[in-house]
This record gives structure tokens, sequence and C-alpha cells, in this order.
């Protein structure tokens, strides 16, 4: 018997949000395009705190969706968890909101004395092409970046003989732009310590090469993220060019959230590596059945 084609279609829609993860129910400061409608970030952790259990219902893809505003209250609501070891896959997240898309070509084009040959292209669109995510060397205290296609920055002379490479997720993936990796002041939310990759002095680290890393350092874009962790796995980070604010991103351990994610939230308990600060913060745990 042949089904009604509008049954097909219900069926179909049913399908499709059983595959959707449920998204997380979170609270948000209301707030204006002026700066002053905006809540102190002291009162939006003490009056909004988000559940463990919704703090593990967030994706990236959750996260796309929020204005900038959502995602600073959500980040200042985090504390920063245990420096991660190993790699994670990024994403990129650029600000959302009344400005639409924001691009990073205009901040790179407005450095005094900056020639990196990257004005005109649209950085941010270059970086999400890239940008595979960021491998942790926690021992070590340093960073590097995962880089999977150099076509682009061969061909504006950017790169000079063959970076280093490790194999990850099946596919060999280049690592670059080194940075040092320590806890340190939140340029967002000063009231507890965020996770710090600081490619200032990144000429500094072991391994630096020369082409194409100088870019994130003290003589290029002079880059400075910082994350805080979402839940064991995953963190939201934010990326600053010369203490301007750029991008937020996302980093990601499938293997790590896994393992850990029950327990979280259960507890809400996680390693500390980062000054807590002196507020004490709200995490509501799952009720014991």
């Amino acid at each position: 018997m042949r089904l009604p084609q509008t049954c097909l279609i219900a069926a179909a829609v049913i399908l499709s949000a059983c595959g959707k993860p449920e998204p997380p129910t979170i609270s948000f400061a209301s707030y204006d395009k002026g700066y002053q409608s905006k809540m102190d970030l002291a009162q939006v952790d003490y009056k909004f705190p988000i559940a463990t259990a919704e703090l593990a219902k967030i994706t990236p893809d959750y996260l796309a969706t929020l204005e900038q505003e959502q995602l600073d209250q959500i980040y200042g609501r985090l504390a920063a968890g245990p420096i991660p070891d190993g790699a994670f896959d990024g994403r990129i997240l650029l600000p959302k909101g009344g400005s639409g898309k924001f691009r990073l070509s205009e901040i790179v084009g407005g450095f005094a004395g900056t020639t990196l040959h990257l004005k005109g292209l649209l950085v941010e669109e270059v970086g999400e092409a890239l940008w595979r995510g960021k491998v942790f060397f926690r021992n070590e205290g340093v960073l590097r970046n995962r880089i999977e296609d150099l076509t682009v920055l061969k061909k504006i002379g950017l790169v000079e003989g063959e970076p280093k490479k490790m194999s990850y997720g099946g596919k060999e993936t280049w690592l670059l732009f080194p940075a040092k990796l320590y806890c340190g002041q939140s340029m967002l939310d000063a009231r507890r310590e965020s996770i710090i990759i600081d490619y200032f002095f990144t000429d500094e680290i072991p391994g630096y090469q020369e082409s194409p890393d100088y870019l994130a350092g003290r003589r290029g874009l002079k880059v400075r993220d910082e994350i805080r962790m979402i839940r064991p796995g995953l963190y939201l980070g934010r990326a600053y060019l010369d203490k301007g604010f750029a991008l937020n991103f996302t980093l990601y351990d499938k293997a790590t959230d896994d393992k850990a994610r029950d327990e979280f939230v259960k507890t809400g308990k996680v390693q500390e590596d980062c000054w807590p600060g002196t507020q004490a913060r709200t995490v509501a745990v799952a009720a014991k059945p």
C-alpha cells in the first residue's frame, strides 16, 4: 500500500528531528546595541547559572546560532578547566549580530607597518579553509595549529621548505604557528583566569619556521587566544589580534567528551589548572535518581 505524500513528508520531518541533538536551555541577560545596556558579567554569572546538563548539550552548531553578546555571556559563566593535552578539532565562529559577517581583512589591512601580503584577502575565509584545530603539548607548555592545506599560503609566498607533519584522523596534517601555553587574565572577563595561547614570542619556540609562523607573532598579527571549558573535551575560545577582538572558535575532542561527560553532569567537578577567581561560580548539577 502506498502512503500519501503528506504522510511521507511528515515521516521525513520526524526522522530528521530525531537525528538532531536537543538544544540546551540557556538564559541570557537582556541587552541592546548600546554598551551601557549590557549586564556586568559578574551579575550574569550570579543570576543565570548554566546547569551541567545544559552545558552537556552545547555543540559548535548551537554556538554558531548565537549573537556575540550571547557568546560573551556564556564565556563569562565558564571557568578555564584543565589545560588540554593532545589534538582538538577546531571551528571558527565569526561574530554574529546586527553588523552581519565580520571581515578580519579590515583589521589586517589596518595594521600600520605590517606587510603581510594579506590585504584584500578574506582572512576569515582563508582561516576556515586551512585551519583544522590545535594540538596541545601540555607538559611542554606549547601549542601548535593543525593546517591541512598549504596551497593558499604557498601561492602568496608565505611557506618555505616543508613544515613538520603529524598523522591525525587518518590524515597528514601540518603543525604550524606554535604558541606558548599558560594561565592568564582574560581580556573579556578578569574575574577568573583563562587558558592563554600566546603567539607573541612564537619565534622563541623550538621548531619555529620563519615562514609562515611569523604571521602570528610579534612581527605579524600579534595573535593571542584565550579559552575556557564548556565541559571536558569542549572549549570556547576568543582570538585577539594586537589586543583587538577578532573572532570566536571552538575546540573539541570527542574521546574526552564521551569519557567524561556523564561524570561532569553528575558532579560538575573538573580539574582547575588556572585561578578560579574569588566569585563563587554556581553550577547546577543533575539531581540524583
